[in-house]
């Protein structure tokens, strides 16, 4: 068996080779004809593809003259400022998620009769269908509950009455459930990779449909469903900044071109999934929090500015920690003087560190945000301004909770639900075309080869 795998491993990496060498493209033509590669333009503005309603990503203005002005971050909802959103929630003490989701979904604030209504909805469909935690998560676990999540939305498609209507009613009504029954995914795929990948105990706690969902989710992952109210509130206060992003971002984009070809929800939903978890989208911070990890391994002293400066020197230089030079959380594609999640997330982390004795590490999280913009300049010449993106201080948030890292991207997932749901429905409603771009082929044509005149490259 260990001959054949070896054999296996040989075949794979000559392919491979082979792969690597026949899909070589050169740089020049992306110039030559004129590619707006990752629907970009060289600006970094993103190509303007469609038309939305749902949100908006604020980070400059355009100037007559073409130019673009920086201007400090701004994310809207339905033509509402998320700052003040999150203002009335703390204002009246209540948790905003679920208005948001409400928001999103109809496009206007609920009077307070009208979130009841809703929330009470949601806690009474948050159970997952009858069998499923036993049929289709633990019967396959997976050590990424990512995949996990997007098993267990396509299984969905199974335990729904009417899976292929595409009506507006219809769809409404498979998204209001994914959005309820998310946390309930992402806790119990957790909670299954603890039994049957890391060897440890398992709980599987029934959701209450008196809370909301961040609550919901805290109980759901904790052996003894204790929570505090401030945890709770900081969770929420995740979800409300991480519920939607622009029409633009890869997922959201995702659904969009997904849902053009007319496909199903689940199908819909699973694809954005897919590329949630991609590291240079969802997962960014996790690798924010490795990158802290191996900062505080490093710097001795974490009050110590020069220390931390000379050792950030080193990672632009591409001397510590993964040696790619970059320094993860920091930068944005559209949000150049702040990004407002950042520091709506921020601010009430401070509070969070001081119930739990994390001062000194919050303190070592303001001095890079403070320092780095001034360091990537000085190290790389790039004076591109660039701020802090809400990656940077999210994981640090989620560790403060003490919820594990593998459930960091599904919390994002859980919280953008809501996004997705909204332009799924806008792309079946106004939507007029299945997206279909052009790639330009550079590969010239080329005359047949007999099989008996073919040599191996």
């Amino acid at each position: 068996m260990a001959n054949e795998i070896n054999l296996d491993n040989k075949f794979i990496e000559k392919l491979t080779r082979i792969a690597q060498l026949d899909d070589q493209i050169d740089p020049s033509l992306y110039e030559k004809y004129d590619v707006k590669s990752g629907l970009r333009y060289a600006d970094g503005r993103g190509v303007l593809v469609g038309l939305t309603r749902i949100g908006d990503v604020v980070g400059y203005e355009i100037e007559p003259d073409g130019s673009k002005k920086a201007v400090p971050g701004r994310l809207i909802y339905r033509g509402y400022n998320v700052e003040d959103i999150v203002q009335d929630t703390e204002r009246t003490k209540s948790f905003g998620f679920e208005q948001c989701a409400y928001l999103l979904l109809f496009g206007e604030l609920p009077t307070q009769s009208q979130l009841d209504e809703f929330t009470t909805y949601l806690g009474a469909i948050r159970s997952l269908p009858p069998n499923f935690t036993e049929d289709i998560i633990m019967k396959a676990p997976s050590a990424d509950i990512m995949n996990k999540i997007a098993s267990g939305v396509l299984a969905s498609y199974s335990f729904d009455p009417d899976p292929e209507n595409r009506d507006v009613a219809n769809v409404l009504r498979q998204c209001v459930e994914l959005i309820s029954r998310f946390s309930s995914l992402a806790a119990y795929a957790y909670q299954a990779k603890r039994r049957y990948v890391d060897g440890k105990s398992m709980y599987i706690h029934n959701p209450d449909p008196k809370l909301g969902i961040a609550e919901n989710l805290l109980q759901l992952i904790r052996n003894d469903k204790k929570y505090t109210r401030l945890e709770a509130e900081l969770l929420d206060l995740a979800l409300i900044l991480h519920a939607e992003h622009g029409g633009g971002n890869n997922s959201s984009l995702t659904i969009h071109v997904v849902s053009s070809a007319d496909t199903d929800t689940y199908s819909a939903i699973a694809a954005a999934l897919g590329s949630l978890k991609g590291r240079r989208h969802g997962g960014a911070n996790i690798r924010v929090m490795e990158m802290m990890d191996d900062i505080k391994a490093h710097v001795k002293d974490w009050s110590n500015e020069k220390e931390i400066a000379d050792y950030l020197r080193k990672i632009c230089r591409k001397e510590a920690f993964d040696h790619t030079g970059l320094i993860y959380g920091q930068g944005h594609a559209v949000y150049t003087i702040s990004d407002p999640r950042a520091k709506l997330l921020r601010d009430k982390a401070e509070l969070l560190a001081k119930e739990k004795g994390c001062m000194e590490e919050f303190n070592l999280y303001k001095t890079i945000e403070r320092i780095v913009p001034d360091i990537i300049c000085e190290v790389h010449g790039n004076k591109k301004r660039i701020c802090t993106n809400v990656d940077f201080y999210s994981g640090f948030v989620y560790t403060m909770l003490n919820i594990p890292r593998e459930l960091f991207t599904p919390l994002f997932a859980i919280a953008r639900i809501a996004g997705w749901s909204a332009h799924r429905i806008e792309e079946i409603v106004a939507g007029r075309r299945i997206y279909r771009p052009a790639y330009k082929n550079v590969q010239g044509e080329r005359p047949y080869i007999k099989m008996e005149d073919r040599v191996e490259v």
